[in-house]
């Protein structure tokens, strides 16, 4: 497996939307965007399982808007457990960065499970550091949140734009890789708009994606589905 690389940060907007904004969205996104070549009929569902200590260190940063923050999290698509991604999510400010590494779902499952020994002669960067920050700092996993995306590109700027619904919270199961896992509706806010860019924001892009009285809001779907703790 190749190392991973550490990736510069991208600007990040995210909107809570409604459910009208979201059918206003998709048509104008439609006509001046393209679909993910990944989605399937436009969209795919997403499974994460996300890490944090005991402390909720993750959590608790995100509510009290630290600037510089860190989450782990282990995600895969469609329900198919073939393609694994380790993922580590790097906030300062309003830039954000993701760092990955590919997973076996052997590998998840024993991450999973807390079997761990493994994890530290793993030639992956990110698999060891996620290892050192298991020993040392306590991080486990503690939350499935599953919700499905429809994904628009646009090659100007790098621009990727994601509406982001059906929210649901595993509460405190972990067993992510079972199709039968339990999750149930997270509550919240109804959909999410997030738009990602490198060094612009075309305007084409910047007036699809406007929404009159609606503020850049700082959402985590991980906390949204932490509301039953």
């Amino acid at each position: 497996m190749e190392p991973c690389r550490e990736p510069d940060y991208r600007h990040e907007w995210k909107h809570e939307i409604d459910r009208s904004d979201l059918i206003a969205l998709r048509q104008r996104l439609r006509a001046v965007a393209f679909p993910d070549p990944h989605a399937v009929d436009g969209k795919y569902g997403i499974r994460s399982l996300y890490f944090d200590n005991l402390q909720d260190r993750a959590l608790r940063e995100k509510l009290d808007g630290v600037s510089r923050r860190e989450k782990f999290r282990i995600r895969y698509y469609n329900g198919d457990p073939s393609v694994i991604h380790l993922e580590k999510k790097s906030r300062l400010g309003g830039l954000g960065n993701k760092r990955t590494a590919s997973l076996s779902a052997a590998q998840a499952q024993a991450i999973a499970d807390g079997e761990t020994e493994w994890m530290a002669g793993c030639r992956e960067p990110l698999v060891r550091e996620l290892y050192v920050k298991m020993t040392t700092e306590g991080l486990r996993p503690k939350t499935i949140v599953d919700y499905t995306r429809e994904p628009f590109v646009f090659g100007p700027g790098n621009v990727r734009v994601t509406l982001d619904y059906d929210i649901r919270t595993g509460l405190g199961g972990t067993d992510f890789l079972d199709p039968d896992c339990v999750t149930v509706p997270a509550g919240g806010a109804f959909a999410i708009l997030e738009v990602k860019w490198d060094g612009f924001l075309p305007d084409i892009i910047r007036d699809a994606v406007q929404l009159p009285g609606r503020r850049v809001c700082s959402f985590s779907k991980y906390a949204q589905c932490r509301i039953y703790d």
